[in-house]
């Protein structure tokens, strides 16, 4: 499980006496936390690595907007903090599918569904996310699926 490696790195990272890396790996967990603290109010729990895999691809999602904003701002120092943090919280994610990967199966599903315009983005999308969700960044499949669909 997912959980157990980060809290794993949790306690690797203060034996070592790694500060940025330990930071970063409690940000993780407390994100979990409060994560798990919203689904208790949600009647059927989901799958604990479908949860975690979720979390981590939105905290990827906000580090690089914040690197670009960053960058543009002319703040370099802390786009490297943000950085910094990123690489640790991709260790946790499983491995992502490369472009052709997912243009592939993109076209797999379109043929299967039958999907020949922009308005079946929709289903492309609900089906890809099903099948290939933790491996995927979902914003850069989207511009793949418009493409495919146009």
């Amino acid at each position: 499980m997912i959980r157990d490696d980060i809290k794993a790195a949790q306690i690797a990272a203060m034996k070592a006496g790694e500060k940025d890396r330990l930071a970063a790996v409690r940000l993780i967990l407390a994100k979990l936390k409060d994560r798990d603290i919203e689904l208790r109010t949600q009647s059927a729990p989901a799958d604990d690595d479908a949860v975690v895999v979720d979390v981590l691809q939105k905290m990827v999602k906000q580090r690089r907007e914040s690197i670009a904003l960053y960058e543009q701002g002319g703040r370099q120092e802390l786009a490297d903090v943000e950085k910094a943090e990123l690489a640790v919280i991709e260790t946790f994610l499983p491995a992502q599918m490369d472009e052709a990967e997912t243009t592939a199966a993109i076209e797999a599903i379109k043929a299967e569904l039958g999907a020949s315009s922009v308005k079946d983005m929709g289903r492309v999308m609900a089906t890809l996310k099903e099948r290939h969700g933790p491996q995927l960044d979902m914003s850069k499949a989207s511009a793949l699926v418009k493409a495919a669909l146009t």
